[in-house]
């Protein structure tokens, strides 16, 4: 009986031990691995699991390790859905980082919400997004394009040409060119909105010569857009005319284009390489030990790195991974020193003051920094999305609810 006693002892220490042993902290990921996406979408699951590893090497989340359900939605929408899902009602995780296109964050939104997990979303995009459970750490239109727009008006001149896919990202982002435009006595003489799919770009590049802008704004995304790079200098109109993007580099286009197209083109981000701090130091040397140096990092893998962070941080707060006790963390002004500089969340809007950066493609397929805009405020989002006063509020705001 002694030794039957000391077994179950020995059996429910152990089955103790194994258990807290196992006890972990589970998040989501679902980015584009594969596909025309995943130029931004494997950086973005990269910074995901090296934001992962870091954390758990100092001490997880509450003394628990964290671990990442992870799922490639190749570039389909339709996969997006299916896995957020499957997220939800399966894996039961804390929270979910996921998307990249404007239509990815709207077509998962829903799901999150109704399940009240947190869901961060990284990456640049039109802003205007308003909702208790999402978190917006990449950078908004109401911040990129305000100042590139004065700035390229100030340097080419008054005449702006939009070239821009046609989704959400490219057209509300065509709406707030015209906005800034106006703002700076600026005019836009034409714009085009093209398929994800086009490859042969001389129509558009005739509507340009025809309309003789002093600068084009081009939003190319994916890897047939970049074509548009490489046939705008082909044509020879580099020469006359400005060419300035918000998301040239966010996919390392300036690392597949040739030197005559890359070299002197104009990029407003919230990331770049290039920048001078210690976290953007720490960040590279962990990043370039894991990945290589061979792949310059992106913005959106630093907006995801920083998102993870963020939540972590919110949960250690709160003292508990509950959805609740951790949006309440992240309303609280919660900051991080980040690569890309100092970064924090704006409690009613749910975005990022964050740097912004303007920069300057050269002949070794980087950029240098021209100007840099220090605590950049989402101002848009800031002005239309109160989540403290209107915790219901759920909208998509676009230039037309001004």
């Amino acid at each position: 009986m002694k030794n039957y006693l000391m077994t179950g002892v020995m059996t429910l220490t152990m089955t103790l031990f194994t258990n807290s042993t196992l006890a972990e902290t589970k998040i989501g990921a679902i980015f584009d691995l594969t596909g025309g996406l995943n130029i931004y979408g494997i950086q973005q699951n990269n910074a995901l699991n090296l934001a992962v590893e870091s954390i758990n090497a100092n001490g997880g989340v509450l003394g628990e390790p964290v671990k990442v359900v992870s799922y490639d939605a190749q570039s389909e929408l339709s996969k997006y859905t299916q896995y957020a899902n499957t997220s939800v009602l399966r894996d039961r995780i804390s929270a979910m980082f996921a998307g990249l296109t404007s239509s990815s964050r709207e077509a998962i939104r829903p799901i999150f919400r109704k399940a009240n997990i947190p869901y961060f979303y990284s990456s640049l995009y039109e802003g205007g997004a308003c909702d208790k459970q999402t978190f917006v750490t990449g950078s908004s239109a109401s911040q990129q394009l305000s100042v590139l727009i004065k700035w390229a008006v100030e340097k080419y001149g008054k005449r702006i040409y939009i070239m821009a896919p046609d989704y959400n990202f490219g057209t509300i982002s065509g709406h707030w060119i015209h906005e800034y435009a106006k703002e700076n006595g600026a005019t836009v003489v034409g714009e085009d909105y093209l398929a994800l799919s086009v490859t042969d770009y001389a129509p558009t590049i005739q509507k340009i010569q025809a309309a003789k802008p002093d600068v084009v704004v081009a939003l190319p995304v994916g890897a047939n857009q970049t074509g548009f790079l490489e046939q705008f200098a082909a044509a020879g109109l580099k020469k006359s005319i400005g060419l300035v993007s918000t998301n040239y580099g966010s996919g390392n286009q300036q690392v597949v284009v040739s030197p005559e197209a890359g070299e002197g083109l104009i990029s407003s981000m919230g990331y770049f390489p290039s920048v001078d701090n210690p976290a953007n130091v720490q960040f590279k040397k962990l990043w370039e030990a894991k990945y290589g140096d061979e792949t310059p990092i992106v913005a959106g893998a630093v907006d995801t790195w920083n998102a993870v962070h963020l939540w972590a941080a919110a949960a250690n707060k709160a003292g508990s991974t509950d959805s609740n006790a951790v949006i309440a963390a992240l309303e609280s002004g919660i900051s991080f020193d980040a690569p890309n500089g100092k970064v924090t969340l704006e409690a009613g809007s749910h975005h990022l003051r964050q740097d912004i950066y303007i920069a300057e493609g050269n002949d070794k397929h980087s950029f240098n920094i021209l100007s840099t805009f220090a605590d950049s405020a989402p101002a848009y989002e800031n002005a239309k999305c109160d989540l403290i006063t209107n915790p219901k509020t759920v909208a998509h705001f676009t230039p037309e609810d001004k």
